[in-house]
């Protein structure tokens, strides 16, 4: 069965740090571009990260830039978004997901996504 599987998400006050990670199982993730997005109850899906398949190209929203690293580790076929600093702003789900394509580079637009984890709640307290 082809899947991601997000963890590492909780309750942390502000000011805090989490390490988010996201492990395939059943398919690969080298050669593609890897995302994590967010949602909080009333709004959409969010863009947070891309990260380039061969780890060259890092963009952020503007939101979380300087505060969030994604990261990955091919060997592993594990990605990771290590958070700092954290908000109650950056309170919801997190979600990581797979390009569709080999030859996207780091997109922010959803569609570019065919595989999604199940997501990891972060709390963060005021």
């Amino acid at each position: 069965q082809r899947q991601l599987a997000e963890s590492g998400g909780g309750l942390v006050q502000a000011g805090g740090s989490l390490r988010l990670s996201c492990v395939a199982s059943g398919l690969t993730l080298n050669n593609y571009a890897m995302g994590w997005f967010r949602r909080t109850p009333g709004k959409e899906r969010e863009f947070v990260a891309s990260l380039s398949r061969r780890s060259g190209i890092a963009v952020y929203a503007d939101s979380v830039k300087g505060r969030f690293t994604i990261s990955r580790d091919n060997a592993k076929n594990t990605v990771f978004l290590q958070m700092n600093s954290l908000k109650s702003d950056d309170t919801a789900v997190y979600f990581c997901a797979r390009a569709r394509s080999t030859t996207t580079n780091t997109p922010r637009d959803q569609s570019e996504y065919n595989y999604w984890g199940q997501g990891t709640q972060v709390t963060v307290s005021s």
